[in-house]
């Protein structure tokens, strides 16, 4: 899955998200003034060193108006960085004056065998867990988020918000892949057969358990769950469109 990094997609989607998330732009005055705006770079949320995450808060923030979203990068769970959204995150500001953003790092897995799946599910659990802990601090309000993802990104910020129904505000996707096991025998590219078959222990034929584990589309089927939107180009050549059909 390769990654998405359009300014013009990021752009739009950003736009998309601030009208998807209407919410109250009032802030109130801490007692000493309005806090000013305050970047955090590679704060930890674990103790490996991907367990990172930047922190961007806006000015005259609190507790109860500045909502969150968290970005999650993409790159087949293998590759990637949280600094692939750095270009989209002064858009995303403009757009999104009173949200704090946090865009977050996770253990990537190797082929050679370490940080299989789900570590990457218990890695964006413990940075959503981490962010709660930290709400006084920040002076932001952790109540019912947003998560938006790219590509693997996509498939954690389902995965995240599907498995949390009563916490997340809405889910934005770009291109994320939904059913591991199609994803597997139609893939554009034959090397995900190699990777599928190491990041899962098995094929679907073997291991179709973790295949469903990670398949959003298995989640998909309460009304519970929050509002998503997906967008998904059509001649996209690493993850089908076919998943987004689905």
């Amino acid at each position: 899955m390769k990654v998405i990094n359009r300014f013009y997609y990021l752009f739009f989607i950003a736009i998309t998200i601030s009208s998807f998330l209407a919410c109250n732009k009032k802030n109130i005055a801490s007692n000493n003034g309005p806090l000013p705006a305050q970047t955090l770079m590679n704060v930890a949320y674990g103790n490996d060193p991907l367990q990172k995450m930047d922190v961007y808060l806006p000015a005259g923030r609190d507790t109860l108006h500045t909502k969150v979203s968290i970005l999650i990068h993409g790159g087949v769970w293998t590759s990637g960085d949280k600094t692939d959204f750095d270009t989209a995150i002064q858009t995303l500001q403009s757009s999104l004056p009173n949200f704090a953003l946090c865009n977050i790092n996770y253990r990537l897995a190797a082929i050679q065998g370490s940080n299989l799946w789900p570590a990457q599910l218990s890695d964006i659990n413990s940075a959503f867990q981490f962010l709660q802990q930290q709400q006084s601090r920040y002076a932001i309000n952790t109540n019912q988020p947003a998560v938006f993802g790219a590509s693997a990104g996509a498939q954690l910020a389902l995965i995240l918000g599907y498995t949390h129904t009563d916490k997340f505000k809405a889910v934005i996707e770009l291109s994320g892949p939904t059913d591991l096991a199609a994803l597997y025998y139609y893939a554009p590219n034959p090397l995900y057969l190699s990777l599928l078959s190491v990041f899962l222990n098995g094929t679907p034929a073997t291991s179709m358990p973790a295949y469903i584990s990670i398949s959003p589309l298995y989640l998909a089927n309460t009304n519970k769950l929050p509002p998503t939107i997906i967008f998904h180009g059509t001649a996209d050549d690493a993850v089908p469109i076919s998943q987004s059909d689905s």
